[in-house]
């Protein structure tokens, strides 16, 4: 789900804005790539470098509709090592445990703690049961555990 997505959002009041003729070119192609109005690029693209700057050491991956946060140097999205946390149960054994530092796992808390739907959105999808994962996707067969 993308950060701009992720929550309800109102809408503020218009404002105008005039880019270079670069970025003004960039934004287009984005737009025309996405097939989304160059508005659309812009708000998504504000909203991950607001979010950039207020946590460091975040990043965005994933495609155009389903963006989500990462802890950079660390190869995970931010739930899946606040999932591990909750496994885990502290911090300390999280980081013992694994080759996750305490900086990553106190930014991702961090990003969690500001963005607390958006992770136990992820965090619940993850955690669906097989006959949930069957009654969303009846046509799919799921192999066995081993």
């Amino acid at each position: 789900m993308s950060p701009v997505t992720s929550q309800k959002a109102r809408k503020g009041e218009p404002f105008s804005v005039r880019f270079s003729l670069p970025t003004d070119h960039l934004v287009e192609d984005e737009a025309r790539r996405t097939r989304r109005s160059k508005s659309a690029i812009v708000e998504a693209l504000t909203e991950e470098a607001v979010r950039t700057r207020r946590f460091p050491g975040i990043g965005f991956r994933g495609e155009d509709a389903a963006r989500r946060p990462w802890v950079i140097g660390s190869g995970l999205d931010v739930w899946e090592i606040i999932q591990m946390l909750e496994d885990f149960g502290s911090i300390d054994s999280l980081v013992k445990q694994t080759q996750l530092r305490e900086r990553q796992v106190h930014i991702a808390v961090t990003y969690r703690d500001g963005y607390p739907d958006e992770i136990a959105e992820a965090i619940a999808d993850n955690r669906r049961t097989a006959e949930q994962w069957r009654e969303l996707y009846p046509f799919i067969e799921l192999s066995p555990a081993a």
